[in-house]
C-alpha cells in the first residue's frame, strides 16, 4: 500500500532540514500507541532509529534504517527502511521528501507499507493514513514562520 501525505510550510529549504531532529520526531508521535524513542541517530545514510510501541499489553519495537539520503538545491529527502517491525508489518519503506516551492517548502511523506495480508493492508490503510495526517498541523506550528 502507498501513502502520500504533502503539507506546505512557510519557510526556507534550509530551516525545514535542519529541524528533523530528534525533538520534530518525538511531536510528530500520535497519542496511540504511546511511543518511547529508544535510540535517534538522525536523518543521514547509515543511520538507525529505534521505537518502543506501548500496546495495552505488551509493547512492540520498531527499528529503521535511514537506507538513504541526498541533497539538491530544490530537494532534500531522506528513505528510512524497517528493519525490525511490530507484529502487523511485513515491510515498511517511509521517503521524508523536502521540497522547495519558492519560498516555501513541501513537506511530503511518501509511505509504502505491507501487512501480512492483502486484507490487513486495507484495515491498517487508514490507520497508518490518520497518523501522519496527525503531524500536518504540527509541522504547520513547527514551521511556519512568525
Amino acid at each position: 500500500m502507498k501513502i502520500i501525505i504533502k503539507t506546505e510550510v512557510l519557510n526556507s529549504l534550509d530551516v525545514v532540514w535542519r529541524g528533523f531532529d530528534e525533538s520534530l520526531f518525538s511531536q510528530l508521535a500520535p497519542p496511540f500507541p504511546p511511543v518511547k524513542l529508544l535510540r535517534f541517530d538522525g536523518s543521514m545514510k547509515g543511520d538507525l532509529v529505534s521505537l518502543e510501541l506501548s500496546f495495552i499489553f505488551f509493547k512492540q519495537n520498531w527499528t529503521s534504517l535511514i537506507s538513504e539520503q541526498a541533497e539538491t538545491e530544490k530537494e532534500i529527502y531522506f528513505i528510512d527502511k524497517g528493519i525490525e517491525l511490530p507484529f502487523f508489518l511485513k515491510s515498511w519503506q517511509h521517503k521524508h521528501r523536502l521540497i522547495k516551492q519558492g519560498k516555501n517548502v513541501l513537506i511530503q511523506d511518501e509511505i509504502e507499507f505491507k501487512t501480512p495480508t492483502f486484507v490487513t493492508d486495507f484495515l491498517f490503510y487508514p490507520i497508518i493514513y490518520a497518523q501522519f495526517l496527525y503531524r500536518k498541523p504540527i509541522y504547520k506550528k513547527i514551521f511556519n514562520k512568525n
